[in-house]
């Protein structure tokens, strides 16, 4: 596979790593601490095509390739992963949805102000009793004229409180177990749709996660997502995709995680020398470059099989599984690196672990990686 850049994925790179430096570092420990959401960085990277940036133009998107997106969910999770990870579920978990099943007049309406960043979605499919196991949902609709209802509870949900829209998976035909599974878009404005309270949460606590309750809540038969019982096959497509994007989150928590370390450890001195001579310091540093290494070329190979169109499920999961866990271990050993500093605020590493640690669980636990790997190894 080649892994050269052409001369436009360069620059998006670039891009990415300028903005994320210059617009987002500045407010990322604030937010951090507060909890705050990043409102106008959001509304900037829709001004520059990062919010829609596999979309088609004619529907108001970037139309870059997946290589492009994950260069740039890269630079900006190494800067701030809390506006990755809302970055990511527009990109790879509603806009690809509405693209890829939605009509003509759904594309219209939601997803070009989702592409261009006016909008925001979130992705609706865990519940308090089906988290790994997907296919147990409790959320029912029930057809009503032309409506359904919609009764249930879903959690966890990302952009959760600041979404416009949400693609919502709900049971139409329990006996059909989970292809009686529907999706469907539902703006948060109707009534019936009960935003709960954002969670007080370990990291990426810039962005937004909360529960969505359902309540009678009446959705037009017209805003069925692809057709009624597609909703778990359009969840697990869905799903293969986001693990890209989650996967470049966790490479670039992995990189700053190496980067702060480097450069702490060349200002750092310790029985009169920097400690970047100690090779204690050395090992760590050279285990935690070529473990970036070796996830960053697994994710841009799940990247590369997707644009061109190649099955890509077990590459997404190879790559989420192994970035997620370098993600977690460099920024354990930046901490250690850091010493006593690293356990605080100000240099940043002890938040690269905090934020580190959900990317082995959101959108398939590193578990469910390896079941989803297996099941693809053993059906070649």
């Amino acid at each position: 596979m080649n892994f050269i850049l052409t001369e436009e994925q360069t620059q998006i790179r670039d891009a990415a790593r300028d903005f994320a430096v210059n617009e987002i570092a500045p407010s990322s420990i604030e937010r951090d601490i507060t909890a705050e959401f990043p409102t106008e960085i959001i509304k900037q990277l829709g001004e520059m095509g990062f919010m829609g940036m596999m979309v088609a133009p004619e529907w108001g998107g970037a139309g870059l390739d997946t290589v492009s997106y994950v260069l740039a969910m890269e630079e900006i999770s190494k800067v701030d992963a809390s506006v990755g990870v809302i970055m990511s579920v527009n990109n790879s978990l509603v806009c690809f949805g509405i693209e890829k099943w939605g009509t003509t007049e759904q594309k219209e309406k939601y997803l070009r102000p989702l592409a261009t960043g006016q909008k925001l979605g979130a992705f609706c499919l865990s519940e308090p009793e089906a988290g790994s196991d997907a296919t147990n949902q409790k959320t029912e609709a029930v057809k009503d004229g032309d409506f359904y209802v919609l009764n249930g509870m879903k959690n966890w949900i990302t952009n959760g409180t600041k979404a416009d829209y949400y693609l919502i998976q709900a049971q139409t035909d329990k006996a059909k177990g989970y292809k009686g599974i529907t999706t469907f878009i539902v703006e948060q404005t109707w009534e019936g749709l009960e935003v709960g309270k954002k969670e007080d949460k370990l990291g990426i606590r810039s962005s937004d996660t909360c529960t969505i309750g359902l309540n009678n809540c009446r959705v037009p038969k017209e805003n069925v997502l692809g057709e009624e019982g597609l909703g778990f096959k359009i969840a697990m497509e869905t799903l293969n995709g986001g693990r890209i994007g989650i996967a470049a989150q966790a490479l670039g928590i992995a990189a700053a995680s190496l980067e702060a370390s480097i450069k702490y450890s060349k200002e750092r001195k310790a029985f009169d020398e920097p400690i970047c001579n100690l090779q204690a310091i050395q090992f760590k540093l050279a285990d935690m470059a070529v473990n970036l290494e070796t996830a960053r070329l697994l994710v841009l190979q799940a990247a590369l099989k997707k644009d061109n169109k190649e099955k890509f499920a077990r590459e997404a999961a190879q790559g989420k599984l192994q970035a997620s866990k370098v993600a977690v271990q460099n920024a354990l050993e930046a901490i250690q690196i850091h010493g006593g500093y690293g356990y605080v605020r100000e240099y940043l590493v002890e938040r690269y672990l905090r934020d580190a640690k959900i990317t082995e669980i959101y959108e398939g636990t590193s578990e469910i990686q390896k079941i989803v790997i297996a099941r693809e190894l053993l059906r070649d």
